[in-house]
């Protein structure tokens, strides 16, 4: 069977800069098994994102779940019939802020952008979730490399992911769910953070060079992501310099 891949690009007008949001949608190549299933909403996830996700209609998931307004509660159950694997649905942005990416894990087993949500803001976090993308590892109802896009990142916020050298107002940060201190990164979440990292860089020009680990940053108190993390195979998964 042939490899299909299919990019698909809708404007929007909204963003930080331009007025425009560029929403990229990466369809997996190989054979699409659609199945029913069940998925919790995260924070500013929309009808229309989580039918981009599934590729089914909104008005099926509203007429399958009894929905009598698009409005969705975070951590709300939506039932999703006939649903398509899982796809990551990217938003880019135009906007001049982003110089850096910042790679962590959770230093945690389990976990997503919902569990973190809640733990970021009982620990005060204004905005909630302090990463702007996060790769599960099958934990917690989530796929093994499925990219959750979070509120803040939608909503170009500042980052609460590093402090160190003023990150948080120029670096975008991508959260691992996983310790990587004790376990290996999976290869699906590498993969799915080599996909995510050539998206962002080659749309924002960012340089290798600007790709760190958290505890690389000057003056960082920490071993994130990880004394296991695979930084040389994630190296050679990033394209060419820009």
């Amino acid at each position: 069977m042939k490899k299909i891949l299919l990019l698909v690009c809708v404007l929007f007008l909204t963003s930080c800069a331009s007025g425009q949001v560029l929403w990229v949608t990466h369809i997996p190549s190989g054979p699409q098994v659609r199945m029913d299933t069940y998925h919790a909403v995260a924070p500013c996830e929309t009808l229309w994102r989580i039918s981009k996700m599934y590729d089914v209609s909104i008005k099926d998931i509203m007429r399958n779940n009894n929905l009598c307004t698009s409005k969705l509660k975070i951590g709300q159950t939506l039932k999703i019939l006939d649903a398509a694997p899982i796809r990551p649905v990217v938003p880019l942005y135009p906007c001049a802020k982003w110089k850096y990416i910042i790679i962590h894990h959770s230093a945690t087993d389990t976990g997503n952008a919902l569990s973190f949500n809640r733990s970021h803001n009982a620990r005060g976090f204004e905005n909630g979730l302090g990463y702007h993308f996060v790769i599960d590892n099958g934990t917690k109802g989530k796929n093994n490399g499925q990219i959750e896009v979070s509120g803040r990142w939608i909503k170009q916020q500042n980052g609460a992911h590093c402090k160190a050298a003023n990150m948080n107002t120029k670096a975008i940060g991508v959260c691992l769910v996983g310790n990587f201190s004790e376990d290996r990164v999976s290869a699906k979440q590498l993969k799915s953070l080599a996909y995510l990292v050539n998206r962002l860089r080659r749309y924002y020009r960012i340089p290798k060079s600007r790709i760190i680990g958290h505890g690389r940053v000057k003056s960082a108190r920490t071993e994130c992501p990880g004394k296991k993390f695979p930084w040389q195979e994630f190296w050679s998964k990033l394209k060419s310099d820009i």
